[in-house]
């Protein structure tokens, strides 16, 4: 019999999943707008997701994830379609968080390497390899790590920056932020200034993920939507006021976004006169960062793993090995991964390449959210005597259109450029996040066209 994950355990994998500290520096570029924009994407965004999540994952408990919730409500094509973004989205995303990680991890050499683009690739190259090797040992152990990754180096290195951010403003030091009613609300006339939504989306995307875990977690129609709601509230707080830190500490116009944490940690700590924790702290959140990615990375491959069943992908990548992992997928994964990351050779700027990619990897996330939603619509509310949580009556529908309103919107701002990003102009950069959605979509096509012939 299969041990079970707790409810405890369901939380932190959750949240370590997408409670990130490498977001903040993201959000905090943006100002006084950012305490605005976490609150309206949570309303917009985050809610809804943990909502219809919530519903879906205990509705549908044999099989879990976007792929079967997809498939529910428009068949096969659709589902594969949804599944699909899921993971490329990752392929996009990994040289973002595995850059942060070598941005931190030169810390511990010397700082400058955070901008040496081939210390960078070497990196993340050892990093993503030796991960992926790890998830092959299963769900389990890999939860395991994860709890103590995401406690040690996640959860502590962020509450430790939310109370010197408290102090240093408490103590008179200077605030590069206003918080006046006027400048904390966004300009509704000029466009740039939305552009943090994409910045603060990014860092809620992956509450569905562990729907795909269902059956591996204990009593999930009570367990699955208390976990999303206990995730709700630490995500929020936790990011919010981690943000504002950095932005209180540093000038927008500085902060770097691939080692800005540990670039705001050593202003903090040396003003206190801690420097001697200098060594510890990056330590400390490279191993809550690659808690963090131990979940991302196969949680995508294991929803893959199921379009294979339905004759999407060849039978090769079906193979798994004795602990139910699909090796053949996550191979492939990291050799696209590998390739991907030399993207930054070519950018001009670790920055540039840092936002790109960000940008980019969220617009395609948020184009799997719209297929969920309106599957979610598609297939009404559960029957009373299912079992399955139910979203209060009233609220369904509002959760389901406010999530797509929130969707929408992102992917059209995804598409201006911020003013303190160098990618060689706006129109440059619209052009490229235009080419790496279709880039990123054209295979789908490729993929319907096998099906079809098999079946």
């Amino acid at each position: 019999m299969n041990k079970k994950i707790p409810l405890f355990s369901l939380v932190i994998l959750i949240v370590a999943a997408i409670d990130s500290i490498r977001n903040l520096p993201v959000a905090a570029l943006f100002g006084s707008s950012l305490i605005f924009f976490y609150l309206f994407s949570a309303l917009i965004f985050l809610f809804p997701v943990s909502l219809v999540s919530a519903e879906l994952s205990s509705r549908y408990s044999d099989d879990g994830g976007i792929f079967h919730w997809v498939l529910q409500a428009f068949g096969k094509r659709l589902a594969f379609l949804a599944v699909w973004l899921q993971w490329i989205n990752t392929i996009v995303w990994y040289p973002t968080i595995l850059s942060f990680i070598a941005g931190t991890a030169a810390y511990l050499i010397r700082p400058d390497l955070a901008n040496d683009r081939i210390f960078l690739v070497s990196v993340i190259l050892i990093v993503f390899w030796g991960l992926t090797l790890l998830n092959f040992l299963g769900l389990r152990i890999s939860s395991k790590i994860n709890d103590y990754c995401a406690t040690i180096g996640t959860f502590l290195p962020m509450l430790f920056l939310i109370i010197l951010g408290v102090f240093w403003v408490v103590l008179g030091n200077s605030v590069h932020i206003s918080f006046k009613i006027q400048d904390l609300l966004p300009s509704f006339q000029k466009m740039d200034n939305w552009v943090s939504l994409i910045a603060i989306m990014a860092s809620y995307l992956g509450m569905e993920l562990s729907g795909v875990h269902v059956n591996d977690i204990a009593n999930p129609q009570k367990n699955f939507p208390k976990a999303l709601g206990f995730s709700v509230i630490i995500l929020l707080g936790t990011m919010l006021f981690g943000a504002l830190a950095i932005a209180v500490v540093m000038p927008d116009k500085e902060i770097r976004l691939v080692d800005g944490i540990m670039q705001t940690f050593s202003v903090l700590l040396h003003s206190f006169h801690l420097g001697f924790l200098m060594p510890i702290l990056p330590i400390l959140i490279i191993i809550g960062s690659i808690g963090g990615m131990i979940n991302w990375l196969l949680s995508p491959a294991k929803g893959l793993l199921q379009a294979t069943k339905y004759g999407f992908l060849p039978p090769f990548f079906a193979k798994k090995n004795t602990r139910g992992v699909p090796v053949r997928i996550l191979f492939m994964q990291a050799i696209l991964v590998s390739a991907f990351c030399f993207i930054l050779v070519w950018m001009p700027s670790v920055n540039a390449f840092y936002w790109f990619l960000t940008a980019l990897s969220t617009e395609l996330y948020l184009f799997m959210y719209v297929l969920m939603f309106f599957a979610a619509l598609k297939l009404g509310r559960p029957l009373k005597d299912s079992g399955a949580f139910r979203i209060p009556l009233g609220w369904r529908t509002l959760a389901c259109s406010t999530g797509l309103m929130g969707c929408f919107l992102t992917i059209i701002v995804g598409f201006f450029l911020p003013p303190e990003i160098n990618v060689g102009g706006a129109l440059r950069y619209a052009s490229w996040i235009a080419v790496g959605n279709l880039v990123a979509l054209v295979p789908v096509f490729g993929f319907w066209l096998y099906q079809k012939k098999r079946s």
